[in-house]
């Protein structure tokens, strides 16, 4: 086989999440490192109809979509400085 192979799995087995007020924070999981992963309240007001609603009642009904769009973010490598991975309303 030619080429690299990129090993990279960004897993999410952490259940748990926290709202910060400006946005929702969570961990994934490359491995042994550990990636810290969020996403912005603009991002979940703009793009899942977070208007009026509970920061984390939006996360968990669209974890799934949002752990994906992180997936893709990581693999990509546009992590930010401190190497977490932020979703903005531009992301998605």
């Amino acid at each position: 086989m030619l080429g690299m192979l990129d090993e990279r799995v960004l897993i999410f087995p952490d259940i748990v999440a926290r709202s910060t007020g400006e946005a929702v924070v969570f961990k994934g999981k490359d491995g042994d490192k550990i990636v810290m992963c969020a996403i912005n309240r603009e991002a979940l007001e703009d793009h899942f109809d977070g208007d009026n609603k509970h920061m984390l009642k939006i996360f968990k009904a669209n974890r799934d979509r949002i752990e994906h769009e992180v997936r893709r973010k990581y693999l990509a490598g546009r992590m930010e400085s401190d190497g977490s991975v932020l979703i903005k309303t531009m992301d998605l």
